[in-house]
Parts: structure tokens; C-alpha cells; sequence
């Protein structure tokens, strides 16, 4: 499912610009219908692998991931949200949203 959703966002776009061996940031937050019986990191590793040879050749490159739920009924602000991310906030429930990106600038350290 992953994958198929990743190949229809994908053909959305104009340029894909993944598919090479750079190093990714990916960010998933997890928008459930009711309170999750499992782990949140559970999730992870198969929207990671699904996710291969679409976004990415190799889920090695990824050298960071940000995982957060947020589970209804549970108060949560967010700042300074994408169009994207807006509407998965407001997207009917089960909703993933996924952010794959080679801004390396959270290497930087103060």
C-alpha cells in the first residue's frame, strides 16, 4: 500500500529527484481513528520498505527519521503547517503523512 501510494504522489510531481544516493531526512506522523494497541514503531519499518525503489533506491540513505502519532482526542498545536500536512490534519482518519527530504540541515549543531 505504501508503495502505491508513494507511485501516485510521485506522478504528481514534476521532478523526482530521489532516486540517486544522496542521504534523506524522512518525517511520519501517524494520524489513527482510535488509540493504537501497538507501538508506534512498529509502523515504521514498513513505510521505510515500502517506500523503496519509489522515493528512494535504498532505505540505507536514510539517515534520519522523526516518527510521531497523534492520536485522537489527544490536544496537539502545530506551527507553520505545508498545504500537505494541513490537509492530512484534516484528512478523515486513518492518514499518514510522510515527508521525505535531503535538507541535511539538522546536522548542524549549536
Amino acid at each position: 500500500m505504501v508503495a502505491s501510494a508513494a507511485r501516485v504522489r510521485v506522478n504528481t510531481l514534476r521532478d523526482l529527484f530521489y532516486i540517486d544516493d544522496r542521504v534523506l531526512a524522512a518525517t511520519i506522523f501517524y494520524f489513527p481513528p482510535v488509540p493504537m494497541e501497538g507501538d508506534v514503531d512498529n509502523i515504521v519499518k514498513l513505510i521505510i520498505d515500502g517506500m523503496v525503489n519509489v522515493i528512494y533506491p535504498n532505505d540505507r540513505l536514510l539517515e534520519r527519521v522523526v516518527v510521531q502519532k497523534f492520536e485522537p482526542d489527544v490536544e496537539f498545536v502545530m506551527h507553520s503547517l505545508t498545504p500537505t500536512l494541513e490537509e492530512a490534519t484534516r484528512a478523515e482518519r486513518p492518514v499518514i503523512y510522510i515527508r521525505v527530504d535531503d535538507d541535511l540541515s539538522w546536522r548542524e549543531l549549536p
